[in-house]
């Protein structure tokens, strides 16, 4: 970031006063420009027994399945933006039911949520940013297809842990790998 959005002028990086990180700041009309994570949301969406994935039309990772997710439109909820995306990218409409996943990526500056959602109809459609949409069993998830971790996560907790908890974890971060996976009781 070279030039402040309000006023045009040049910035500076330093640490505001009652800050402790630097941030960009313009010298002419003192505005600070926070920098801060993107907001990644998407969702587990069910039926019976299978999920839905959709096969990426763009990139990153063109061609490979992922769970239908992206960024997190401003005015909107966490849970908005898991039934647009899932509407965008595969034609259908879900009901959410509850937080599933919570991975912090730190390295990307990116936070991801996934949902559980129920599919309300089986009408299902790629949209402009998926090749292909389809529901999986569970036992057929194309593991070796994944296009993110993050996404391979969340499906694994969906395996290994079905309606149960909510898995927290960070990829890329300082901590310790024993302490990289928290589950949460459905409750908590």
């Amino acid at each position: 970031m070279k030039y402040c959005s309000l006023c045009g002028h040049p910035l500076r990086v330093a640490v505001p006063p009652g800050d402790n990180r630097p941030r960009h700041v313009c010298g002419h009309c003192g505005e600070v420009h926070y920098q801060n994570p993107k907001v990644v949301v998407g969702a587990i969406a069910r039926w019976e027994d299978r999920v839905l994935l959709c096969r990426r039309a763009i990139e990153p990772r063109l061609g490979w399945w992922t769970l239908p997710a992206g960024f997190m439109e401003n005015g909107e909820s966490t849970m908005e933006a898991a039934m647009r995306e899932t509407w965008e990218e595969a034609g259908a409409l879900i009901e959410v039911e509850d937080l599933h996943a919570l991975i912090d990526v730190p390295p990307i500056q990116q936070v991801h949520l996934f949902y559980r959602a129920r599919l309300l109809r089986l009408d299902i459609a790629p949209g402009e940013e998926s090749l292909e949409t389809r529901l999986f069993r569970l036992d057929d998830i194309p593991w070796g297809e994944l296009a993110f971790e993050t996404v391979r996560l969340a499906l694994r907790h969906e395996v290994d842990a079905p309606g149960g908890g909510i898995l927290v974890t960070s990829l890329g971060s300082k901590g310790s790998s024993d302490q990289r996976h928290r589950r949460t009781s459905p409750t908590a």
